[in-house]
């Protein structure tokens, strides 16, 4: 690149770390109950949580200083490593079954997820793919199909863990990128629709996914069973009122709201900081993605504009998705708050991504 790099975007990095202190703080407040109950050591979450912080902002300084262009190079490879770990994650005794779903790769508590690496890997390669060959994504068979056949074996190897929440998190990113390379709507429309038989498809396939489909409509006709999770997290809201109950007050944190620090941190963090607190995590993720938006648009080549709007993308799909969830707009997905919930692999690719996107912005014209 002959263009030479100026400072990052200090608007994003503020925006940054100030979500990323405030989850600090949420995750200390949403599970040092639980915590305590489970391991005797109120700290136990907060402290792994400031470890992986500390590794993800490591991994962000590092990427913000690495020339975006590098991950042209490895692209292919990054996506191939990721393939391999969502077959060797479905080995029985290999890969390890948390809350359902086989879908992580550890010792112990320490573990990977290897359906988050692969957001990641998927929004690079789809960039590179799609930059050289932007001329050829109009046409249906020859530039839309390929990539989307490589997106939809990603898909089908995350939903045999089973993970519907990351997997609709990089469909929903892919599908950003594949539009703003200049896709036809029409194209994608029909696909759409073959989408929309295929979710009713795997729905029909897993009896709690359309428990949680009957839940999302009527939560109260099951208030113990399929529709607990969002009933007790309106119950959070709702106190909260406008300026909430106080920092470390909630009451659903108590062995209440099931994933109080993961999931459904949002509700404690309504619930203790109100209508203004959440309102005030709204607005600077609403900053995050604009400036993310901003560094796209001003990117100097196809690639890195392509690669900005993958990244800022996975952000977007998974708050949407995430409060959408919380605030009984959407179904039950198990999708985490980015930045803020607890999490070791996910905040810290995540971080990773967003160090990227920092260096993307200082190339912006």
């Amino acid at each position: 690149m002959a263009k030479a790099r100026s400072a990052p975007d200090m608007w994003m990095i503020i925006a940054i770390l100030l979500i990323l202190a405030i989850g600090l703080i949420m995750v200390y407040s949403a599970s040092a109950v639980l915590a305590f109950h489970d391991y005797g050591d109120k700290f136990y979450y907060v402290k792994r949580q400031l470890l992986f912080a500390a590794l993800g902002i490591g991994a962000m300084i590092a990427t913000m200083n690495a020339d975006y262009w590098i991950w042209k190079k490895w692209a292919k490879l990054g996506l191939f490593v990721c393939f391999g770990m969502l077959l060797i994650v479905l080995i029985p005794g290999v890969g390890v079954v948390r809350g359902g779903a086989r879908s992580w790769l550890g010792i112990s508590s320490f573990g990977i997820q290897p359906s988050e690496f692969m957001k990641l890997a998927m929004v690079i390669f789809l960039a590179k793919l799609l930059a050289e060959k932007q001329q050829a994504v109009t046409q249906f068979a020859k530039g839309l199909l390929p990539p989307l056949g490589i997106l939809g074996l990603a898909f089908g190897l995350i939903m045999l863990q089973p993970d519907l929440g990351t997997g609709a998190v990089m469909i929903g990113a892919s599908l950003l990128i594949i539009y703003t390379a200049g896709a036809r709507l029409r194209h994608l429309g029909s696909l759409a629709l073959v989408g929309v038989a295929g979710l009713v498809g795997l729905i029909a396939a897993a009896p709690y996914r359309l428990q949680r489909i009957t839940a999302f409509l009527d939560p109260w006709a099951d208030p113990l069973g399929a529709g607990y999770q969002s009933i007790q997290s309106l119950y959070a809201i709702g106190p909260g009122g406008l300026v909430g109950l106080g920092l470390g007050m909630s009451r659903q944190k108590f062995n209440y709201l099931p994933e109080p620090q993961t999931d459904f941190i949002f509700s404690i963090l309504s619930e203790e900081l109100g209508f203004i607190g959440g309102s005030a995590i709204i607005l600077l993720f609403g900053i995050l993605l604009w400036r993310g938006m901003r560094t796209a648009i001003a990117a100097p080549d196809s690639f890195g504009s392509l690669l900005a709007v993958g990244i800022i993308g996975i952000v977007a799909v998974q708050v949407f998705i995430n409060i959408g969830v919380v605030i009984g707009m959407l179904p039950v997905t198990g999708i985490t708050l980015p930045l803020v919930s607890y999490g070791g692999s996910s905040l810290t690719l995540l971080l990773t991504a967003l160090g990227i996107l920092l260096n993307i912005s200082r190339f912006s014209r």
